[in-house]
C-alpha cells in the first residue's frame, strides 16, 4: 500500500534566512531555477497572491498551479485556506512561497528543500523564512550543486506530526 504523497516546502535563501526583498527574489541562479523546475514539474505548486505577481501572474507550466488568495485570479485555481487547496490535491505537492504561505504550510509539509546562496542582504524590508526548528526538522547533510558550486542544499525531514491536515509520517 502506498504512503501519502509527498507535502513539502522548496525554497532558495540566503544563510540568514531571507527568500525576498521588494516583491521579488533578490538574486538569480540559473542552476536553481532548473532544479527548482526537475523538482516541481508534474506536481502541485501552491504559493501566495504575491508570489503568483511575482513570476507574472502565468501558470509555472507542467505543474498544477494553486494560489490561496480570497479573491478570483484568471487562469489559476485559487482558494481562500491552504485546507481547502490540499482537499482538491492529489500527488506530490510543492509550496513554493511567499513567508506567510510558508508559515502556514510548514504543518502540512513532510520535507523542506533548502537551497542556500551565498548573496547577504540587509535591508529591513527583506522577507525571510520562518526558522525552521531543530526539534521538528532533522537537517540532511549540507550537499554542493554540481552546476554551481556557490549553492549549496539541505534537505529536512519532520521529526514530529504537524497539526494540521492528515497524520503525517514521522
Amino acid at each position: 500500500m502506498a504512503g501519502p504523497a509527498l507535502r513539502g516546502a522548496i525554497v532558495a535563501m540566503s544563510r540568514d534566512g531571507v527568500i525576498g526583498l521588494d516583491g521579488k527574489i533578490p538574486w538569480h541562479y540559473a542552476a536553481d531555477l532548473k532544479r527548482f523546475k526537475r523538482q516541481t514539474f508534474g506536481t502541485t505548486i501552491i504559493m501566495g497572491r504575491h508570489t503568483w505577481e511575482s513570476i507574472g501572474a502565468k501558470p509555472l507550466p507542467g505543474r498544477r498551479n494553486i494560489v490561496i488568495t480570497r479573491a478570483t485570479l484568471k487562469g489559476v485555481d485559487c482558494f481562500a485556506s491552504i485546507e481547502d487547496a490540499l482537499a482538491s490535491c492529489a500527488g506530490p505537492i510543492w509550496f513554493i512561497g511567499g513567508a506567510e504561505i510558508y508559515r502556514e504550510a510548514l504543518d502540512y509539509c513532510d520535507v523542506l528543500d533548502v537551497t542556500y546562496v551565498p548573496d547577504r542582504i540587509d535591508h529591513l524590508g527583506a522577507v525571510r523564512f520562518p526558522e525552521i526548528d531543530p526539534e521538528q526538522w532533522e537537517a540532511g547533510p549540507m550537499t554542493r550543486f554540481d552546476d554551481d558550486v556557490r549553492l549549496t542544499r539541505r534537505i529536512f525531514r519532520r521529526r514530529i506530526r504537524g497539526t494540521h491536515g492528515t497524520p503525517r509520517p514521522v
